[in-house]
């Protein structure tokens, strides 16, 4: 089986001692592509290094570029430039992660939506898919989107968390959708279980959004608490079981969809039905 992490987080410090343990482990796993996820200015060009400095193939790491509603305050006319130049890296592969985030409210909700609507803008101009995020804010989410869905080429609500009325909402918008660790949680994640099976295939995608969403599943569990690309199989595990689909049915379409909506190559010895 070959699986695709669409999410994670490369860049956090705690991977700072061992990048290449990390990939390498990964890859031992089944989890054959990774896209890193870009959160600011700065850690987008961190991203885009590490893609190009861990991957001479040019064919196993991606990355993302964009501003986190986190950062959404830092936003401005020179951002809108450097954000620009950094999409058109050929590594860079998506927009985001941007988005919303209602529930923390870092940066003001206006600020948010103003550094949304133009990294979507940029997102239809070159023909970029976005990686979004959102927290307690689907439906300005959604609002936002719509006005741009026409002209955008793709976007995956990434680490969905969410319940019935977003979810619909998503794919309504024909919007792609990424599950974590999250259906692992029995604590807060058992919502999740009922609804990933509406998700239909060619719009679910598998990420570990690591360092974070440990799958509370995992066993045996890691001394350190980490979350790594490695443990994917487990979130395949989950959601193949809810979804009563076999894992390697599961691991095929939906890392199907993962090199279609990025636009990333096919590797030596992939099946043909892997491929199409």
């Amino acid at each position: 089986m070959q699986l695709i992490d669409i999410g994670i987080n490369l860049t956090h410090p705690s991977f700072a001692s061992e990048p290449k343990g990390v990939m390498e482990r990964a890859q031992a796993a089944g989890v054959c592509q990774m896209v890193l996820t870009g959160t600011s200015l700065e850690d987008s060009e961190l991203a885009l290094l590490l893609a190009t400095d861990l991957d001479d193939s040019g064919q196993r790491l991606f990355c993302t570029a964009g501003v986190h509603p986190h950062e959404a305050s830092n936003w401005n006319g020179e951002s809108h430039q450097q954000l620009r130049a950094l999409l058109g890296e050929e590594r860079v592969r998506a927009v985001g992660e941007c988005g919303l985030d209602f529930n923390r409210d870092f940066s003001p909700r206006p600020l948010q939506e103003k550094a949304l609507e133009e990294q979507l803008a940029l997102a239809c101009e070159l023909g970029k898919p976005v990686f979004l995020h959102e927290r307690d804010a689907d439906e300005r989410l959604l609002a936002i989107v719509r006005e741009f869905r026409d002209r955008l080429p793709a976007a995956v609500v990434h680490c969905f968390t969410g319940e019935k009325r977003a979810l619909y909402g998503y794919l309504d918008l024909d919007l792609h959708i990424g599950i974590t660790g999250w259906i692992c949680d029995e604590r807060r994640g058992t919502h999740l279980h009922a609804l990933v099976r509406d998700i239909p295939r060619g719009r679910l995608m598998l990420e570990s959004d690591a360092p974070y969403l440990l799958p509370r599943s995992l066993r045996p569990k890691p001394k350190n608490g980490r979350n790594e690309p490695a443990y994917l199989p487990e979130v395949l595990r989950e959601v193949a079981l809810h979804r009563d689909e076999t894992q390697e049915d599961l691991a095929q379409h939906s890392t199907d969809c993962a090199r279609a909506f990025f636009g990333l190559p096919v590797l030596a010895g992939t099946s043909n039905s892997e491929a199409r």
